[in-house]
């Protein structure tokens, strides 16, 4: 079993702090629920009523981790051949006489068989599930962390650690990939995690308070899609 050195990934921004702010403000009523809706029933809010109150620019994390097998392997097997009537009792095939039974021939072989496995996870940091939509994520330009992460993110911008952990993860991928091979021979056996990534992917995090509502509400902008939520 062969298992990559872990790597941690920055993905970096590819909308600006001043474009996800714009954006969060024009989406602020959004963050409040039915109290908005039911508000903007009888009169649209206005801007002044809003105060942005809170900021931030963060990274969260999600795991890619892939794993593969391959086996080689020789085992031995009878195939049944059917014969092309009953009048049929014997056959030969390859010099050698075979006796037909039950309208089949029986043939022992042995078979050389090539087993390959593959397991490829997007686990999300924070809820630990499996999510596939998060692959387009590695697709953006990033940068790989050297030193302390500290180093290459912006100084005031923030890490969430993962409570996902990569041991669990790992043990579910090998889990998928070790095969009971039944086999008479086995020719080569090979159990390999050639990724295991850490990534890291920006938000910026509005929080808005409507002041005649005295009410407040989150608005997040994804720093690389520009997906608000």
């Amino acid at each position: 079993i062969d298992v990559a050195t872990e790597k941690i990934i920055i993905i970096k921004d590819q909308i600006s702090d001043r474009d996800a702010e714009a954006t969060a403000w024009d989406k602020k009523v959004s963050a409040f629920g039915t109290i908005s809706q039911v508000a903007g029933f009888f009169a649209r809010p206005k801007d002044e009523d809003f105060e942005l109150v809170y900021s931030e620019h963060r990274y969260e994390p999600f795991w890619h981790v892939l794993a593969k097998a391959r086996y080689v392997y020789d085992r031995k097997a009878t195939y049944k051949v059917p014969v092309s009537g009953n009048v049929v009792k014997s056959a030969t095939l390859l010099n050698t006489d075979f006796e037909v039974s039950s309208d089949h021939l029986h043939l022992d072989v042995m078979e050389h068989c090539v087993q390959d496995e593959m397991d490829e996870v997007f686990i999300d940091g924070i809820t630990a599930k499996n999510i596939t939509s998060l692959a387009s994520y590695t697709n953006y330009s990033h940068t790989e962390v050297k030193g302390k992460i500290e180093n290459s993110i912006a100084k005031n911008s923030l890490v969430v650690p993962p409570s996902a952990r990569i041991s669990a993860i790992m043990r579910d991928s090998l889990s998928k990939m070790i095969k009971g091979i039944q086999a008479d021979v086995i020719h080569e056996e090979h159990v390999e995690v050639s990724i295991v990534e850490l990534y890291y992917h920006p938000i910026y995090a509005y929080k808005f308070r409507w002041n005649s509502k005295a009410k407040e509400g989150i608005i997040e902008v994804d720093g690389v899609t520009g997906e608000v939520r």
